[in-house]
């Protein structure tokens, strides 16, 4: 059977790679307790510890008990569409109108929605390196081409206008950016956005923006939505999520903001690749909005500020400094080429020999992955504390 040559363009999630590594050398006798063996500690997966709010576990009980799980629209709830659209007026000052808002099933499922309505085969789209893989292959899987504007820590590890507009080619279709970013938890400077911005709707293209990290950012000059800086009938689409800030990692809930001319082309797309999200995971969602909701994920987001205050301090006194401090989400893409060449064969080293998972930097792109590692501090401060003790240990 033949399989379709879009494949040769997306290469395997490195991430899920060293994770199945990590599970596999969990399962052995390095960390089993009979065995004198002490168990894994993953920072590998950005997958915050604390779980869906109180109350949100309860708005899902009680819509599986009334029976709330039938089909919704291809849209998302009105009510969850207005409830999103208060979030982005209260949080960030930003009047936004529901009908422009599109609940997906999970982010993943909003950036492939935007880059199959947005781009086809012979298309470019500039996009930063490092950054989160699954938004190349997002690309790629339109038969478009990811085109990497390669980035370091002077640059905060994000890319500027001037960038873009030098990488601008006859195929540029538009740019597609993160901010507060995976792996780095850096921010794209508001005026540097604002001008990326401009580029764009200069050649009337589209400027995909991921803000799935939005709601956790430490640093208020980057607290800030790209569609504070776009007119609502701009090429700004901004993508975002459920999972993080919120907690929901799991429910496969996420949502797009578009441009009104795009909204009936997506629901089109939406209604035919998985028809509607999650309606348990959408009645659910609606209890996020509750002030004891976002006064748990406010408590939440101060809590992983001060897992990042000590994480940065610790990976510097372990010689592996992170160069830029993220701002925002929860990794440090650290440096780790005092202890070792390459990042991969270091990751698997610690992996065995102090039980601590971490991620390489292969995944993230071409800017030196063999020196970058990313650690996630979504885990309890315990096993931070426990991690970097081992680390000590061992390096």
């Amino acid at each position: 059977m033949k399989i379709a040559s879009r494949l040769d363009h997306i290469e395997p999630f490195y991430v899920m790679e060293c994770a199945k590594a990590a599970h596999e050398i969990a399962a052995s006798a390095l960390c089993d307790p009979a065995s004198g063996g002490r168990p894994m500690i993953y920072l590998n997966i950005g997958e915050p510890d604390f779980g869906a709010a109180p109350l949100v576990r309860e708005a899902a009980q009680r819509a599986i008990r009334d029976g709330r799980t039938q089909y919704t629209q291809a849209t998302g709830l009105p009510a969850l569409r207005e409830q999103i659209a208060g979030w982005y007026q209260r949080r960030f000052g930003v009047v936004v109108d529901p009908r422009r808002i599109v609940v997906t099933a999970g982010a993943s499922a909003a950036l492939q929605l935007a880059c199959a309505v947005l781009f086809e085969a012979g298309d470019d789209v500039l996009m930063p390196d490092p950054c989160y893989p699954c938004n190349r292959h997002f690309v790629a899987a339109t038969d478009a081409r990811a085109v990497l504007l390669r980035t370091d820590e002077h640059t905060r590890f994000q890319p500027d206008a001037s960038a873009v507009a030098d990488a601008w080619g006859a195929r540029t279709r538009g740019v597609l950016l993160a901010t507060p970013s995976n792996p780095t938890g850096t921010s794209i400077e508001p005026e540097a956005l604002a001008h990326i911005v401009d580029v764009t709707r200069r050649h009337d293209a589209a400027c995909v923006v991921d803000e799935i990290y939005l709601g956790l950012s430490y640093d208020e000059r980057y607290a800030r939505t790209v569609l504070s800086l776009a007119m609502p009938d701009d090429h700004v689409v901004s993508v975002n999520s459920f999972s993080k800030y919120f907690g929901m990692t799991g429910w496969r809930l996420g949502w797009l903001v578009l441009p009104e001319a795009l909204v009936a082309p997506v629901e089109r797309l939406a209604q035919n690749l998985y028809i509607c999200p999650s309606a348990v995971a959408q009645h659910a969602a609606l209890a996020c909005f509750d002030d004891e909701s976002i006064a748990e994920f406010e408590r939440r987001r101060a809590e992983f500020k001060r897992r990042r205050d000590y994480v940065v301090a610790a990976l510097q006194r372990l010689q592996m400094p992170t160069p830029v401090a993220p701002d925002g989400a929860f990794y440090a893409y650290a440096d780790c080429s005092r202890h070792s060449a390459s990042s991969w064969d270091f990751c698997f080293d610690l992996m065995r020999r102090a039980q601590v998972a971490l991620t390489p930097g292969r995944d993230f792109g071409r800017a030196a992955p063999d020196r970058y590692v990313r650690l996630s501090y979504a885990s309890s401060m315990a096993e931070l504390e426990e991690a970097v003790d081992r680390l000590q240990r061992c390096l």
